[in-house]
């Protein structure tokens, strides 16, 4: 249960799951959440319709902006209700809504400020439960090549289970992440840069048909984005090509 002080918004960002959104939602823990908002990115389907019917808040893109746009959306609206929490749940049920509540003590008890999901931890086999072998060894690579950049120890940067605290919202200039996936490395960027705790907490993805799924060839233009967003911090944390991006001008209020 969330602290009684803690105003908590559930943000989910939807793209063509009327199927499965209905799961997603039934999975979600209501007690103690102010409002659950989701941000429909322009979907052809129904998606806005069975939202509606199930009483979800719905924000709606006309046209598609991509990932990191639905989030950008999803924020600035859970911030204009006076979100203290902030938890994004998928809609395609590819990761488990009852992390939502491990996830908002972790903040409103002050031993994170942001919480990222895993799929990680000793003894667990990622590929075993489903993980594309193209997706696995790219993940670990980038992974320890954005801990060696940025000083963190993250076990999984690319795990699409996120929680912030409004503070970390408020801080983080994400109106100027990329509208793509990357928008999730950005914002972990901007955390390390601000000295935010991180927690992350372990669970294993579902790697099914009704699942949204990264097609190969995207796969290979998010890890290309990845290490040029990389290589824009390194340029400028040398001082070789300043990016204004990565000026910590945001103070932690």
């Amino acid at each position: 249960m969330p602290k009684q002080n803690s105003k908590v918004v559930i943000f989910i960002p939807a793209y063509n799951t009327a199927k499965i959104l209905p799961k997603t939602f039934h999975d979600l823990p209501k007690e103690g959440i102010m409002e659950i908002i989701m941000v429909d990115d322009g979907s052809s389907d129904n998606t806005v319709q069975v939202a509606e019917d199930l009483g979800i808040k719905v924000v709606r893109h006309q046209k598609n902006r991509g990932y990191g746009g639905a989030q950008k959306t999803g924020y600035k609206a859970a911030l204009e209700y006076g979100a203290d929490i902030v938890v994004m749940v998928h809609s395609d049920y590819q990761y488990d809504p009852k992390m939502t509540l491990e996830a908002i003590e972790l903040i409103s008890s002050g031993k994170a400020e942001a919480v990222t999901g895993t799929r990680f931890t000793p003894g667990y086999n990622a590929m075993e439960d489903g993980m594309p072998i193209w997706k696995y060894y790219p993940n670990r690579f980038l992974t320890k090549l954005e801990n060696l950049a940025l000083g963190t120890n993250i076990s999984d940067f690319h795990n699409g289970f996120r929680a912030y605290s409004s503070k970390v919202l408020r801080a983080v200039p994400f109106e100027n992440f990329s509208e793509t996936f990357a928008f999730d490395s950005d914002i972990l960027v901007q955390i390390a840069l601000r000295k935010f705790t991180v927690a992350e907490i372990f669970r294993s993805a579902r790697y099914l048909q009704e699942n949204s799924q990264m097609s190969f060839k995207k796969g290979i233009e998010y890890g290309l984005s990845i290490l040029y967003l990389i290589a824009q911090f390194k340029l400028h944390q040398w001082r070789i090509w300043p990016n204004q991006i990565f000026e910590t001008t945001h103070t932690r209020n």
